[in-house]
């Protein structure tokens, strides 16, 4: 349906509900991100991998492989459907985004090889020795700066928006479109699978840690986006253009919007958990599997 419609269709009694449904946790998350809740961070954690004897050299490829594989996508997308894509569709948000992560990650792991004087044989023994070679400045010097905070945040973030989308496009629309004019081709599939499978496979080699404090920085990450279709669907409205929502579920021309848009906040509680899950699982079972190899956090 198109939003065309001037200043009627933002004075619906739908609009500031569902502006509420967003704005509200929006606020809650800030304050909880400024209260400083964040746990401390390990600058090693950042590029070691969670295997004992893998040198982290493999994680540094895997991750600048990752973010190839990513820009390729990326860059197919745009080739073949133009540059509106990147800010229109919350699966390109979600994927570069993701991109991001993969290329920070790659710097600092290629920092942290270079950083490292010796094979990683034991983290708890290495972390000890430093401590007494460097004395009182040792906790300082190994804990993570703002980029190692920041690619930590981006990885909780990017994880949760991966299940997201992922699932929202497999199970809601894909059979919404069935019966409408819809290929699914080859690129498609990948724009909804890559960044949900290249995320697990480094959540398989790393090992940060999952926590609830990342949750915020995903409702966050949604609300942004949200909060961007907004503006541009008032200024489409204002300047008589003609444009539509990107999923159905945001349109506010209907009495069910305030419904959609308090279960699309909801979803977000399970695909957190399900990529939560997903690392307290690899946590468990790979440490009980591979007592001597696996090195849990």
């Amino acid at each position: 349906m198109s939003t065309s419609q001037g200043f009627g269709y933002w004075v619906r009694w739908q609009v500031p509900v569902c502006a509420l449904i967003f704005i509200v946790p929006a606020v809650i998350a800030l304050n909880f991100i400024r209260k400083g809740n964040a746990e401390p961070l390990k600058s090693c954690v950042l590029w070691k991998p969670c295997w004992r004897n893998l040198n982290p050299l493999w994680l540094l490829f895997y991750r600048a492989f990752a973010c190839l594989c990513l820009a390729w996508t990326l860059y197919s997308m745009v080739s073949s459907h133009g540059a509106f894509v990147l800010y229109y569709f919350y699966t390109q948000w979600t994927l570069a985004l993701v991109m991001c992560y993969f290329a920070l990650g790659t710097v600092i792991s290629a920092y942290g090889c270079c950083g490292s004087s010796s094979s990683i044989t034991n983290r708890d023994k290495e972390f000890k020795g430093k401590s007494k070679r460097l004395g009182p400045l040792a906790q300082k010097e190994i804990l993570a700066g703002p980029w190692g905070y920041l690619m930590h945040a981006m990885y909780q973030t990017s994880g949760a928006a991966s299940i997201l989308t992922d699932i929202v496009f497999w199970c809601v629309l894909v059979p919404l479109l069935v019966n409408v004019q819809f290929e699914l081709t080859l690129l498609i599939g990948a724009l909804h699978s890559l960044n949900a499978l290249l995320l697990i496979g480094d959540t398989a080699l790393n090992g940060l840690t999952f926590t609830w404090v990342g949750f915020a920085y995903f409702v966050l990450w949604s609300c942004l986006y949200i909060s961007f279709q907004w503006i541009i669907h008032a200024f489409g409205s204002s300047t008589g253009s003609s444009s539509r929502w990107p999923y159905p579920f945001l349109e506010l021309d209907t009495p069910w919007a305030p419904l959609c848009y308090f279960g699309l906040a909801l979803f977000h509680v399970p695909c957190y958990w399900i990529y939560a899950l997903i690392v307290k699982g690899k946590d468990s079972i790979l440490s009980r599997l591979f007592p001597h190899a696996f090195v849990k956090v």
